[in-house]
């Protein structure tokens, strides 16, 4: 096999599927799909009044873009630490009520939302109040600690009329409704591998944060939110890096796995979870006390292709989507997508024929070179690029998403349905890992098996 370097300009050319083209790329600027709408007033009537649980790091933030949105108010919130019910009031910017007990936000009649960010093992059981109590709700991802809870959540919502949206962004970025406007309309041809990656190399990336100096059983109901999980003493790690601890989190998968699944998902319009898994990786850097790997890897097979996935908490690198098919590849990195055609035809003679006799192979080169003229000429091939203005930001437009289907009751993409077949993935991707094994989705019983 030859060892000659590929240039960078021979790599164009064969990305562009066309020898001796030259690939120029049109730049388009997407603007927000919803948010410029909203900017009008909203009459009181249509005012949508919401109550926060779980103020911490993703909490805070989605509270902060939610009291951004015009026609959105908050009223409550709750937290099981006392510092965050401050943090509520300042972000807010008014006297709100403040509790450490969720079910007095459920039992308020001003209350018509509820955004849930609270760890993974309590997820199901907030849901499920609040679907029951009459409320929508915002979950943050992944929908699920596990992969029975999921179809109670769904039931739940049905039987309630409840709008359930999940917190993973991509169904309401403009760069993902692009990127689905291209998968549909088969700009790609046959997809048949889809590649995702990213990686972190800080120590907040690794969920190493700083534990509040106050923390302690009197500012703390410590049991109430250890819940469903094992009972143990006070342990302030615990609370604070919780996504460390398979009891209360889902580790990689399911902080980071999430979000490129749901990308995945979404632009391939799937409605179920892959039918295999196969992980690998390992805890290397983090021996923090932690039980879940710091760098994971699975490839999922799904109907129509493939899915190489990989994070790392040990190595910065971009985060990057690439669904590769047929007539071109479409790549989603950060807040940007390029598009490059490929036509997957030959572009010179096969050199098979070079070992072919010489009036054997003089005769095939010539009907090729007469069949496929226009391969000798060349050809600038049109990619195209589009990004997204400085500032953009899909959480905020999530939200209104959100708060929009509450006041409107029009149905939301990344619903529970949606996000139990994301979470469902994530879990057969620690599945794999933790018991070495493909893991495989049983439809029919609900269940992963090994």
């Amino acid at each position: 096999m030859s060892k000659q370097k590929i240039t960078r300009r021979d790599f164009m050319r064969r990305t562009a599927g066309v020898a001796g083209a030259t690939l120029t790329a049109r730049s388009i600027l997407l603007e927000p799909l919803s948010l410029a709408a909203s900017a009008r007033a909203v009459p009181p009537s249509d005012r949508v009044r919401f109550g926060i649980i779980g103020i911490g790091m993703q909490g805070s933030g989605l509270l902060r873009n939610a009291v951004s949105l015009p026609g959105v108010e908050c009223v409550a919130a709750c937290d099981l630490y006392d510092g965050r019910h401050e943090v509520a009031k300042d972000i807010v910017g008014k006297p709100i009520s403040t509790t450490r007990r969720y079910m007095e936000l459920l039992d308020n009649k001003e209350i018509d939302a509820i955004i849930n960010a609270t760890p993974d093992h309590w997820h199901r059981q907030i849901v499920m109040d609040c679907c029951n109590a009459g409320k929508d709700v915002y979950c943050e991802k992944p929908m699920t600690h596990n992969a029975s809870e999921g179809f109670e959540m769904i039931d739940a919502a049905k039987k309630n009329n409840r709008i359930v949206q999940v917190g993973s962004q991509r169904p309401s970025s403009v760069i993902y409704t692009q990127a689905k406007e291209l998968y549909s309309r088969s700009a790609l041809g046959d997809v048949c591998l889809v590649e995702a990656y990213m990686g972190r190399n800080e120590p907040g990336g690794a969920w190493q944060y700083p534990i509040p100096p106050d923390l302690s059983p009197e500012t703390l109901d410590w049991d109430t939110w250890l819940g469903t999980a094992p009972k143990v003493p006070f342990n302030p790690m615990h609370y604070q890096r919780w996504r460390c601890w398979q009891a209360y989190g889902s580790g990689v998968a399911g902080d980071l796995f999430v979000h490129l699944l749901t990308g995945i998902h979404y632009v391939a319009g799937l409605t179920a979870p892959p039918a295999r898994a196969l992980a690998s990786g390992g805890l290397y850097r983090w021996k923090d006390g932690r039980d879940v790997p710091d760098v994971h890897a699975t490839v999922y097979d799904y109907p129509k292709f493939q899915v190489s996935m990989r994070v790392t908490l040990n190595t910065e690198t971009p985060e990057v989507t690439r669904f590769m098919g047929t007539r071109g590849m479409l790549e989603i990195l950060n807040n940007e997508l390029t598009f490059t055609p490929q036509d997957g035809l030959d572009h010179e003679p096969s050199f098979l024929s070079g070992t072919w006799p010489k009036k054997l192979r003089e005769d095939y080169l010539a009907r090729w070179r007469e069949e496929n003229p226009y391969k000798h000429d060349a050809q600038t091939v049109e990619g195209t690029r589009y990004t997204v203005p400085s500032g953009y930001n899909d959480t905020r437009e999530h939200l209104y998403t959100f708060f929009n289907a509450v006041r409107t009751r029009t149905p939301v993409v990344e619903d529970a349905s949606f996000g139990n077949n994301t979470a469902i993935a994530c879990h057969m991707a620690n599945h794999s890992y933790f018991k070495k094994s493909v893991a495989v989705w049983d439809a029919a019983g609900k269940t992963i098996k090994g």
